[in-house]
């Protein structure tokens, strides 16, 4: 038997499910009312279909919403949704997973819905996809034979659980705002993406100035102009820059943690007139899906426990003085709109509590 601790253990599992998922293959998740056998509407292929079997399709219940199904009994509850005889290929569940093909596919259903079969392994697998960066749908069976790859619900808990993090590497990185910058990389043993703080001044004792900024290459890097991620974060380094010290934290949770691909879905929704908010629900998603319990556990292991946080977003003070850290002072971040993201930023202010 290994001598590695259980959470360790559930984690890799955990993780090689994930693994599973993105590539189309089989898994099981077992959970406390029930165990589900899985396989992702994305990235499966028809003859891993055939070979799966006869399956239910399981959606999640954001989407549920969007296919008018809440006003059946069992899809009541918020919660995924399991639609019996979903679909009989992947070409048709993705015309019910996938809201870039409503326009096309606009008659759809008439669908049934069921009892999950197992509501916390089904509400584990919509985490799951949303790590993966894949659309939250899964076709499903209950559980049969024995799985070649499977996981539990309390496994899926321990990969993500933040307090694995750990600081992996530091090193001086001068700046264009601070030409004495540290950049610190953090890391989960399973877990591919590396968050980073970048150190800006010189550390004393006073509360640094602090931006939780959320990757987004295509703000960051591309200079989209459809958001303000990329001015943003330029400017609160320069900010940091005239205060004693400031500390900016990088999570890599792109598209508010739906991943870029998912991002640039919701991006062909507000295309079609949707806003921000609503693109989110219509791919199957909550609104929020970032996880800011990495950011209270990047600041304890940099041994910050209090902070002025730069922020337009009263829920990120929130959410951190949950995980323990006491914010100060919260500091907005003004700037000016373009063309192309007025009806954004309009959208965080009116839906999502954003204020000056």
């Amino acid at each position: 038997m290994s001598d590695a601790p259980a959470s360790d253990r559930g984690a890799r599992r955990a993780a090689r499910a994930i693994d599973a998922l993105r590539r189309g293959w089989p898994f099981r998740i077992e959970g406390a009312d029930g165990a589900l056998d899985l396989l992702a509407v994305e990235s499966a292929r028809d003859a891993a279909l055939a070979e799966f079997g006869s399956a239910d399709l399981l959606i999640s219940g954001e989407r549920a919403v969007t296919l008018k199904l809440t006003n059946q009994r069992a899809a009541a509850t918020p919660g995924p949704v399991r639609l019996a005889d979903g679909a009989a290929s992947v070409a048709g569940a993705l015309a019910i997973a996938d809201p870039a093909l409503d326009l096309a596919n606009p008659l759809k259903g008439p669908f049934r819905t069921i009892a999950s079969g197992g509501e916390a392994a089904a509400a584990t697998a919509m985490t799951m996809a949303r790590h993966a960066g894949l659309l939250p749908a899964f076709f499903v069976r209950a559980a049969k034979c024995e799985a070649e790859t499977a996981c539990s619900t309390a496994d899926v808990a321990a990969l993500l659980d933040p307090s694995r993090l750990e600081i992996a590497a530091r090193a001086r990185l001068p700046v264009a705002a601070s030409e004495t910058a540290e950049i610190i990389a953090f890391r989960s043993p399973e877990e591919a993406s590396d968050h980073v703080a970048l150190i800006i001044g010189k550390r004393d004792g006073n509360p640094p100035v602090v931006r939780l900024h959320s990757e987004c290459l295509t703000g960051d890097v591309l200079g989209s102009l459809k958001c303000d991620c990329g001015p943003q974060l330029h400017a609160a380094l320069h900010a940091m820059a005239d205060a004693p010290w400031g500390v900016l934290l990088y999570l890599r949770q792109e598209g508010r943690g739906i991943g870029l691909v998912n991002k640039l879905r919701a991006y062909a929704l507000q295309d079609q007139g949707y806003d921000t908010v609503d693109a989110n629900l219509r791919l199957g998603f909550p609104v929020e899906a970032r996880d800011f319990a990495i950011a209270g556990q990047m600041l304890a292991l940099l041994n910050i426990p209090r902070i002025r946080l730069m922020t337009n977003n009263p829920e990120k003070v929130a959410r951190l003085e949950r995980e323990g850290v006491d914010v100060v002072e919260r500091i907005p971040l003004a700037l000016p709109t373009n063309p192309h993201n007025e009806r954004y930023l309009a959208t965080k202010r009116d839906r999502t509590g954003h204020q000056l």
